[in-house]
């Protein structure tokens, strides 16, 4: 760590928005410093003990500085990630540009909830910049062994039965070295090498992509662009929880960080720095939370501050027990839902604007890593207790009594159920166009959320029903999650809280992220959403921030684009 304490720009956060915007801005020669309140992640460093499994979570008071943290708030949950790479090491890896129909304008003030004030074709380039950078590729079903993936072939099944609109994504995941064909395992060739200084291999089809690839497989921010930003000068700071920030006179900010790699959990070192540029990329939640938080130091900031939250439309739903006819017979079918990257197809139902109706959303197959479906197995044990209850008899009469039998290795086996659970379920995941009507405020200090469903059930009752009728093909049982019935959803896409608006009384900052009325403050992260993005939002985030950048590092660059329109 460097002993400098006054930085061209220093940038809140290492996920989508900030890694990019860290790398734009030290590629133009800015002296750049990265806050991460997170820890490293190298390949191999992912827990699986569940010794260990406590480690994961996030709550430094109590000395825990892992990457999952998790948000209970009235009706929603949201799970987001602290880690070198932000949210891109546990999330799922779809790349899909948000549909140029879905840049909805809605009459804010005539009951409208969103309106966008960037179109596709202003972000356009600056998706083809994120894709190359980040290195995408598809599913490789041209290919085995990823040709015979169960869970892909059920999914596009029930897709073309029912007539919807389906395809392979983009997937932030590396299955072939470039000139060469897939091959899982094989080391991965990178034209400079990682900040972590290990070994990568190609996609082993674990379905660990949630919990961390030990493989370095997924192509993580940690490995694209926080690798460049620290080759071109970017320096990054982890475990560096910002708490303070305030504007400095004459220009700039003032920025004060709690070192959590020092001191005590409950009471860490305060590191004090100043900066010309302040990027705020701590996510939905967490850039919210700060600007709440400062507000008294931020006087003229919108009043629109929480405002437009929304979870992207994300509903998990569940296939239980799919089955086929072969023969005339119906037998169960094998899913495995463990087996390839989380997600490898996308189902896309239109909304009103593009020749649907209602809100449109997308539908995705997912999965589970195998030492979660041993969970599942185990549950579902009690359920099949007689398929057992022969063989754990023999077990017990040998073990009081003995028995000539001495060979109890059919046995033991029966003892191994076959689990529909584990092995014929396929998770369902949604996203689409919910309403943002959340608005984010702190109450007795800590963030809160008023938000519910309510508002959207046209929506979530369209997106069952498609999840319904797919199980329906599959021969399976339709399930909500639990806590549906408790009307409560959970989201791992976050967005809205400091939304761009055309003017301060519309949002928080413009369409290039600068805050109204804060100059030298911008903010780059899903919180900028004036809406939901519609498909997973880390592309359009992404694009998002490359955008901001070009006009941080060109100022006159805004005023030439709003010229030419």
């Amino acid at each position: 760590m460097s002993l400098d304490t006054h930085f061209d720009a220093i940038v809140v956060g290492s996920g989508f928005g900030g890694s990019v915007t860290a790398y734009r801005l030290a590629e133009a020669g800015k002296r750049v410093l990265i806050l991460e309140r997170g820890r490293p992640y190298p390949p191999g460093s992912f827990t699986r003990s569940p010794y260990r499994a406590r480690e994961s979570f996030w709550d430094p008071p109590r000395g825990l500085t892992g990457m999952y943290h998790y948000w209970s708030f009235k009706g929603i949950d949201a799970l987001v990630s602290s880690g070198l790479g932000g949210g891109s090491l546990i999330y799922a890896n779809v790349f899909i540009r948000k549909d140029e129909r879905w840049f909805v304008h809605e009459d804010l003030n005539d009951g409208g909830y969103e309106y966008w004030p960037v179109d596709r074709a202003s972000l356009d380039p600056h998706y083809d910049r994120v894709e190359e950078m980040i290195g995408l590729q598809r599913f490789p079903v041209e290919h085995e062994p990823y040709a015979s993936t169960p869970k892909t072939i059920a999914f596009k099944e029930a897709a073309t039965e029912l007539g919807l609109e389906h395809f392979h994504p983009k997937l932030a995941v590396t299955f072939a070295n470039e000139g060469r064909p897939p091959v899982p395992g094989e080391a991965i060739v990178e034209k400079i090498p990682n900040l972590h200084g290990r070994t990568r291999t190609t996609c082993q089809m674990t379905g660990e992509c949630d919990v961390g690839c030990n493989f370095g497989s997924k192509n993580t921010l940690d490995y694209n662009y926080l690798t460049h930003a620290k080759h071109q000068g970017a320096e990054i700071r982890t475990l560096a929880d910002v708490r303070r920030f305030e504007p400095r006179e004459g220009g700039g900010y003032t920025v004060h960080y709690a070192d959590l790699d020092a001191g005590a959990p409950e009471a860490p070192p305060t590191v004090t720095l100043t900066c010309d540029h302040l990027i705020l990329s701590a996510g939905t939640l967490g850039t919210t939370n700060l600007l709440l938080r400062n507000r008294s130091a931020l006087p003229g900031l919108s009043k629109k501050i929480g405002s437009r939250f929304c979870g992207n439309g994300d509903l998990l739903t569940l296939i239980l027990n799919t089955s086929k006819v072969t023969d005339g017979k119906r037998e169960p079918r094998i899913v495995d839902p463990s087996y390839g990257p989380v997600i490898t197809t996308t189902a896309r139902i239109p909304g009103a604007e593009d020749g649907g109706e209602g809100r449109g959303f997308y539908l995705q197959d997912a999965g589970y890593p195998q030492h979660l479906a041993w969970i599942l197995h185990i549950l579902s044990a009690p359920i099949q207790l007689w398929r057992w209850r022969e063989g754990a008899t023999h077990l017990v009469k040998n073990w009081i009594k003995g028995s000539p039998d001495t060979d109890v290795t059919a046995h033991i086996a029966d003892l191994m159920l076959p689990s529909e659970l584990s092995s014929g379920g396929l998770p369902l995941l949604s996203m689409g166009r919910d309403i943002p009507d959340g608005r984010m405020y702190l109450k007795n200090g800590r963030l809160d959320l008023d938000w519910n469903r309510k508002a959207s059930e046209d929506y979530f009752s369209r997106v069952r029903t498609v999840s319904r009728d797919m199980a329906g093909v599959l021969g399976g049982r339709f399930a909500d999650n639990p806590i549906w019935f408790l009307k409560r959803v959970i989201t791992v896409h976050p967005l809205g809280g400091a939304p761009m608006g055309r003017t301060r009384e519309e949002g928080v900052v413009d369409a290039y992220g600068n805050v109204f009325g804060q100059p030298g403050l911008h903010i780059a992260d899903g919180s900028v959403m004036p809406g939901p993005t519609g498909p997973n939002p880390s592309f359009t985030i992404a694009a998002l921030a490359d955008r901001f950048a070009d006009q941080i590092i060109d100022p006159d660059r805004k005023a030439a684009e709003a010229a030419a329109r």
